[in-house]
């Protein structure tokens, strides 16, 4: 029975197949990756909105946090596969930690060196400057970031082990079962 990825991959274009299957870790992180930015960004807005209404940067730290910590559970299980050991655990802090950073550069830069806030602009203009600065621009730089350090020094296979070898993929969708009664010629179109 074909693995669920499998499936997956079998729907997709033949001539695309090739490129998902050779990057499928890439694939596999931005999949995560971009749940976790939904998560974020609805954690991000309802902090903005409620509690920390005059913090911004502190609401962006604090949804960054949580989907950070979601993107770890779901990257070692599923899109890097690595086994846990200490080391990992505390080069995935460190580098969070430097992502986060990273992610909340751009909306300190717009907020309080280009002053896109009020009074200097109106409350919509303020917010669409806040998703773009810290959501759009600072997810995907931090996003860079993470793919590259991940893979370099948090999720490492162990020494003596190379990484996994691609999933088989099936050159062409199977047919589908012919069901035609017994003794009756098939359909021809």
């Amino acid at each position: 029975m074909p693995s669920p990825t499998q499936r997956a991959l079998a729907r997709v274009p033949d001539r695309l197949r090739p490129f998902l299957v050779r990057h499928r870790r890439l694939v596999k992180f931005l999949l995560v990756g971009s749940g976790c930015f939904v998560l974020t960004t609805v954690i991000n807005f309802e902090l903005k909105f409620t509690v920390l209404e005059r913090k911004p940067v502190v609401a962006l730290t604090v949804a960054t946090v949580i989907g950070t910590v979601v993107s770890y559970v779901l990257n070692r299980r599923w899109a890097f596969r690595a086994a846990g050991r200490k080391r990992e655990v505390l080069m995935f802090v460190l580098v969070s930690a430097v992502a986060i950073a990273v992610n909340d550069v751009p909306l300190v830069v717009s907020r309080y060196l280009l002053d896109l806030r009020e009074p200097y602009i109106g409350p919509f203009e303020q917010e669409v400057a806040d998703f773009l600065s810290g959501m759009v621009v600072g997810t995907f730089v931090a996003m860079l970031f993470r793919y590259r350090a991940m893979r370099r020094w948090v999720f490492v296979p162990p020494a003596g082990r190379t990484r996994a070898e691609p999933v088989p993929v099936p050159a062409t969708v199977p047919p589908e079962p012919d069901y035609a009664a017994p003794g009756m010629p098939p359909d021809v179109p």
